[in-house]
């Protein structure tokens, strides 16, 4: 959790101090913070505006209470999510990963979604690639990602068509055990990406439940996702997480 902007409680002020100390390493992962009358001395903050703040982190990965030892630094604390553009596979979840199964890589027609948020012409032809993400033998979420016009692509980030074709080609026809958003950050260490990213709620339903293997009427949690280069989209997506999928960091900002 973080929230920019130039009117901030203080007690998110104070979160994103702490932060940033775990992230520069001042507290590196497997540390233990000192003990609250010392961390508020040193920050000098208040005592119940600095267990607000603690709390916070620790709903959010980067502290976990251990009782008899106090209140220790993750050994994965997640990023902070507006450092990077990661791929769904590396940010949800704890420890390891989720890997990544090709179900579909193809060529379609734009969808209403597409010509939205892709700004795509009727006629254009958009990469589509539909993977399911695994963690521990279980399909956590089902994602599927299109990328731009080839012709668009080209122009505003060539380094990533070509990596998209490039992935297509070793694929083997199914494509590789990546995301397209993966093939992207890979591809974009020299350019800057931008993304915005909507939550709503809904169910399953049937053919999404088949795929993720559970019931049509399951409950779910819908990740739509726009990433620009500059002002124009390159990538857009839909992901599905299910009920009991591992848990995903939210950066809110305004």
């Amino acid at each position: 959790m973080a929230v920019s902007g130039q009117r901030r409680r203080p007690v998110v002020a104070l979160y994103e101090r702490i932060a940033d100390a775990v992230h520069d390493g001042t507290y590196p992962p497997g540390s233990t913070l000192p003990s609250e009358p010392k961390l508020a001395a040193e920050l000098g903050v208040s005592r119940p505006a600095l267990r607000e703040a603690l709390l916070l982190l620790q709903e959010d990965g980067l502290l976990t209470v251990r009782r008899g030892v106090g209140r220790t630094v993750n050994d994965r604390p997640p990023r902070r999510g507006f450092e990077h553009v990661q791929p769904l596979e590396e940010l949800i979840g704890p420890g390891t990963p989720l890997r990544v199964r090709a179900l579909l890589r193809t060529v379609e027609e734009p969808t209403d979604f597409t010509t939205q948020h892709l700004l795509a012409p009727a006629r254009a032809e958009l990469r589509f690639w539909e993977s399911v993400l695994t963690g521990e033998g279980t399909a956590a979420a089902l994602s599927h990602e299109w990328a731009t016009a080839d012709e668009l692509l080209d122009r505003v980030h060539p380094e990533f068509a070509r990596a998209l074709r490039a992935a297509e080609q070793g694929g083997g026809g199914r494509g590789p055990a990546v995301s397209m958003l993966s093939v992207l950050v890979r591809a974009s260490r020299d350019t800057a990406l931008s993304a915005r990213s909507g939550i709503t709620a809904t169910l399953l339903g049937r053919r999404r439940g088949e795929q993720l293997g559970r019931p049509a009427d399951t409950p779910a949690v819908l990740v739509t996702q726009v990433v620009r280069v500059g002002e124009v989209p390159v990538l857009a997506a839909k992901h599905m997480l299910p009920t009991g999928a591992p848990a995903l960091p939210v950066l809110q900002s305004h």
